[in-house]
């Protein structure tokens, strides 16, 4: 347990201010950050299990809460063993009683977007992976999400197969607005499938969604400006960012402050609401030649809100991120599964946990019994 943090003033703490995200008002600047739970049934319904556990975070004070990684299509996009989805109608009804939990609660909540691409693990659909190119992710699988030894080479996408995970993108964020979502996250960190197509040695591709970042990033556009088409007018829409990789955990991006650049002002152009970066500590440079941030340099090239995540469970943290002006709102993951009601001890000054309990993520990363009882 740490010390009791001393409590600002409510006129002066910024991570207890309301911030507008999308059109979306939200009560207070924090976030629960999307990680996956492998907690649905097999074929990717979410359960009362699900809306207890969302619930939870939302009771705890967290204003955004926003959901594990979800799968987008019937094809190639489901990364783990049940994992839950929106590619179905039947999926995303299934959220419903979800939404509804973390709306009784006083939050808000958005689903994360997410094709796995090379870095799938299990995928009840089809046999084999895909990704921009027949270049195998680096390291091994993750055996708390079921999986086991390296990542396969996957097939090189054609062009019909991007223009079909594009319109699963599109359909899948339909469902999440009929379900009743306040937003949609698109996923485009952590070396899954849009990230894919952004890391230079994943992407030997020679037509327009390869060679230079201004292609790389290409699909990432197309997906964010199909999903605005689909819902932007009722609910936010934004993407999250990183340099860093589940497999690949040291990557940095070779062009440095300038890819940055092209990466942040390219996404800002589809017109999406927000940015979302996660490093390994939001704090640290992003880059060894710089001082700023990765959460400062996507709202300097963007001025789009950011949402940042990395080692923010410390209340100083949080709030100098959101302070320097580099972020809007700061997004905790594993600092909220050792404490759901983070935000309401940190605004009343008391102590609070610092770590998950070591079982929260083994043997398997699923939802816990214990875990719905807090």
């Amino acid at each position: 347990m740490t010390d009791p943090t001393p409590q600002h003033g409510a006129t002066d703490d910024l991570l207890f201010t309301p911030f507008d995200l999308g059109g979306v008002r939200l009560s207070n600047r924090t976030a629960l950050a999307p990680m996956t739970r492998i907690s649905a049934t097999e074929d990717g319904l979410v359960t009362d299990r699900n809306a207890r556990y969302y619930a939870g975070f939302a009771r705890g004070g967290f204003a955004l809460v926003i959901t594990e990684g979800v799968y987008t299509d019937t094809e190639y996009s489901q990364g783990y063993l049940h994992q839950p989805g929106l590619a179905t109608s039947a999926q995303g009804e299934a959220w419903r009683p979800v939404v509804e939990a973390v709306h009784a609660e006083g939050g808000t909540v958005f689903a994360q977007l997410m094709h796995a691409g090379a870095q799938s693990q299990g995928n009840r659909f089809r046999q084999g992976t895909v990704g921009p190119s027949a270049v195998a992710p680096r390291g091994e699988q993750l055996s708390f999400y079921r999986g086991s030894g390296p990542y396969p080479t996957p097939k090189a996408l054609d062009a019909r197969e991007i223009a079909d995970i594009r319109r699963g993108f599109a359909d899948a964020a339909r469902h999440a607005a009929a379900a009743g979502f306040d937003g949609v996250e698109v996923h485009g960190a952590n070396g899954y499938l849009l990230d894919q197509f952004l890391t230079d040695y994943l992407n030997q591709r020679e037509d327009g969604y390869g060679g230079g970042v201004e292609n790389r990033v290409r699909l990432a556009v197309e997906v964010v400006d199909e999903v605005l088409q689909a819902v932007g007018s009722e609910i936010a829409v934004g993407i999250r960012v990183s340099q860093s990789k589940v497999s690949d955990f040291h990557h940095r991006w070779a062009g440095g402050i300038e890819e940055a650049e092209t990466i942040f002002t390219t996404l800002a152009r589809t017109g999406a609401h927000f940015l979302h970066t996660t490093e390994y500590r939001a704090l640290d440079p992003a880059f060894s030649s710089g001082t700023e941030t990765l959460a400062e340099l996507a709202k300097k090239f963007s001025g789009l809100p950011v949402i940042a995540n990395g080692h923010l469970e410390d209340p100083e943290a949080a709030r100098a991120v959101l302070e320097s002006g580099a972020a809007d709102i700061a997004a905790l993951g594993k600092g909220a599964l050792a404490q759901r009601d983070w935000p309401h001890r940190v605004r009343d000054g008391l102590e609070f946990a610092t770590e998950p309990h070591p079982d929260t993520l083994g043997p398997l990363a699923d939802i816990k019994d214990w875990e719905l009882a807090l």
